[in-house]
């Protein structure tokens, strides 16, 4: 899954930025500006909005998304306690509201929480093929042995879990391997679908000449 957190606190954003680049593809800004042309151009999966933000007011871009038809899953994150402020953040289309301080494994707990919703998987756990995921626990089975996933093999294979029997092009593969503004090596995805296959099995992820990759179930 990729991420753009949006946060202007340093200690908090690397915090934050750090501990979900362990199982995300994380992109961390700190101003609305940056903000605003990074989800014009990249297909986010989920955003971490910040309220207070040094060039204006972390709402405001979240009712601009929502009137242009963006609807990302968006969590607020903010110091602001009252019942008002959380309701104000809902009503301008907010997915969940976290207070600071948090924990960063509830955090985690709430993304995973509002992605479920989002996406209306009855079960956090599914099988393809030989192999069991779980998305809750960020783990694999392949004929009954846990399988170790890197970060960004975790993400390709969520991309793909979330669009079972869809095509995922392979300029959306990339945005999922690869934070914002990073070089891409024109071989990655390539790459990173080899090394799913000898874990999962080589028929776990087919190749469609010129379209892109489809994985069944």
């Amino acid at each position: 899954m990729r991420i753009l957190l949006i946060e202007d606190e340093p200690l908090l954003g690397e915090a934050v930025a750090t501990h979900l680049k362990k199982i995300h593809a994380v992109d961390w800004l700190q101003s609305l500006d940056e903000a605003s042309g990074a989800v014009q151009t990249v297909a986010y999966d989920l955003l971490l909005l910040d309220v207070n933000l040094p060039d204006g007011h972390g709402l405001d871009l979240l009712r601009s998304m929502r009137g242009s038809g963006q609807y990302v899953p968006v969590i607020v994150i903010t110091a602001r306690d009252q019942i008002r402020d959380r309701i104000e953040g809902l009503n301008a289309g907010a997915d969940d509201y976290v207070l600071k301080p948090f924990d960063l494994d509830e955090l985690t707990a709430r993304i995973n929480s509002v992605q479920r919703r989002v996406a209306a998987i009855p079960s956090p756990r599914m099988t393809i093929g030989a192999s069991e995921i779980d998305q809750t626990a960020r783990k694999v089975w392949r004929d009954g042995e846990e399988i170790h996933l890197t970060a960004r093999e975790w993400a390709l294979l969520e991309c793909f879990a979330r669009r079972l029997g869809t095509i995922v092009s392979k300029a959306k593969l990339e945005e999922v391997l690869y934070n914002f503004g990073s070089e891409i090596e024109s071989n990655a995805v390539e790459v990173y679908i080899s090394r799913l296959r000898k874990k999962l099995g080589s028929e776990t992820i087919r190749t469609l000449r010129g379209l892109g990759y489809r994985m069944d179930r």
